[in-house]
């Protein structure tokens, strides 16, 4: 029963990217032409709603569903490693016209390419895994 959950977590995620269009080629290449507001909308949308969401987290002391309180951590000292994997983060995005989320749901209504970039980031995954305490964190 929990599986069942987040799978329709993940269904209806997919439906709304799909209906807003956020997992269309066209629109991410229009982003990164910086020729529609489009994505950069939904973007500037999400980050408004995580940073009123943590603070509403903060403030209200909320607890999880087994009443256990909420810790959110600070923020650490130096951001190199953030500019790093943005960086490469959005190299990847602009290669292959997808972030994580939307691979998925490409693959899932039908576009059998993403099955290949699927693959790639599966073994990134695991790589990044195998290698993490050799990298600078």
């Amino acid at each position: 029963m929990n599986l069942l959950k987040y799978l329709l977590v993940g269904f209806f995620f997919g439906i709304v990217l799909t209906k807003a269009e956020a997992v269309s080629w066209y629109r991410i290449y229009e982003m990164f032409q910086f020729q529609s507001f489009h994505m950069y909308g939904i973007i500037m949308t999400a980050i408004a709603t995580g940073l009123i969401g943590v603070q509403i987290i903060k403030r209200k002391k909320l607890k999880d569903f087994d009443g256990n309180p909420i810790y959110i951590q600070d923020k650490e000292k130096g951001n190199a490693r953030y500019w790093i994997g943005g960086i490469l983060f959005g190299l990847g995005w602009a290669m292959v016209g997808a972030c994580p989320g939307p691979i998925f749901i490409l693959f899932g209504a039908g576009f059998m390419s993403f099955g290949l970039i699927l693959i790639g980031a599966i073994l990134g995954t695991f790589l990044y895994g195998v290698f993490k305490d050799r990298l600078p964190h």
